[in-house]
């Protein structure tokens, strides 16, 4: 049922990136440094979106990263204080009376 419906969407998803292409098929300027070229306007906004999202995946895995990083400093201090612990368990208790 899952496959399914994840496929559907998938469909749904493709059907919808058609219609737009087809909408905004227009063609348009694309001015960059050295030439202009024309270019659909769906394929602009696309490259744009995919592009959006690569930078979007490495600032996010550059976070993740760092948290990962942490995590792993993190964990390090707690098996110091607890074999800390269990020493100080381990040492007999000397009384005065």
């Amino acid at each position: 049922m899952k496959k399914i419906m994840s496929s559907v969407f998938f469909l749904v998803l493709v059907l919808f990136g058609i219609i737009f292409a087809v909408l905004n098929s227009d063609m348009v300027a694309l001015n960059y440094y050295f030439d202009t070229q024309q270019v659909p306007l769906s394929l602009i906004m696309l490259l744009s979106m995919i592009i959006g999202t690569v930078i979007g995946v490495l600032v996010s895995m550059a976070q993740l990263l760092k948290a990962r990083r942490d995590v792993s400093k993190l964990k390090k201090q707690v098996q110091l204080a607890e074999k800390e612990v269990s020493n100080l368990r381990t040492i007999p208790i000397k009384d005065s009376h």
